[in-house]
């Protein structure tokens, strides 16, 4: 299925570029998303009339995920839990609870943003995380882990 895109979709193209995609990755994701509309020749032209706006809007994304990026590059956030004495954790620590501990340091990020290559955080200690604000913009934070008492 041919699709074009609204907006730099990461792994795929940039605003304006004709791409073909699996009918159910379309269908379910780009376009109810907003980023992408079929390839019919009525969109085509819809999207050159629309293409210094969808542009402007793109940049405007681009320098908001850069200062929210400034905020939270080199972050360091501490999370308590329960854990045993070998230091694995009764439990995990996932996007929801980092999210939590970083929205309580007063900056904003969305569960979407995170990327936890490993799955969800099981043990004590120093932990890097992956954090993609935009397609161009990605940096990583310091999640501590450190035991209940």
């Amino acid at each position: 299925m041919d699709i074009i895109l609204l907006e730099k979709v990461q792994n795929l193209g940039d605003l304006g570029d004709l791409v073909r995609v699996k009918p159910g990755y379309a269908r379910n994701y780009l376009i109810p998303q907003g980023k992408a509309t079929f390839a019919t020749e009525e969109n085509k032209a819809e999207f050159e009339k629309r293409r210094q706006e969808l542009e402007k809007v793109a940049e405007q994304r681009l320098q908001e995920a850069r200062e929210r990026g400034q905020l939270l590059d080199g972050l360091v956030v501490e999370i308590a839990r329960k854990a045993s004495e070998e230091g694995k954790l009764f439990g995990s620590v996932n996007t929801v609870d980092i999210v939590d501990a970083v929205v309580s340091r007063g900056a904003t990020l969305e569960k979407s943003e995170i990327h936890l290559a490993e799955g969800a955080l099981k043990t004590l200690g120093e932990h890097e995380v992956a954090i993609s604000l935009h397609p161009e913009v990605h940096l990583n934070i310091k999640i501590i882990i450190v035991a209940e008492e």
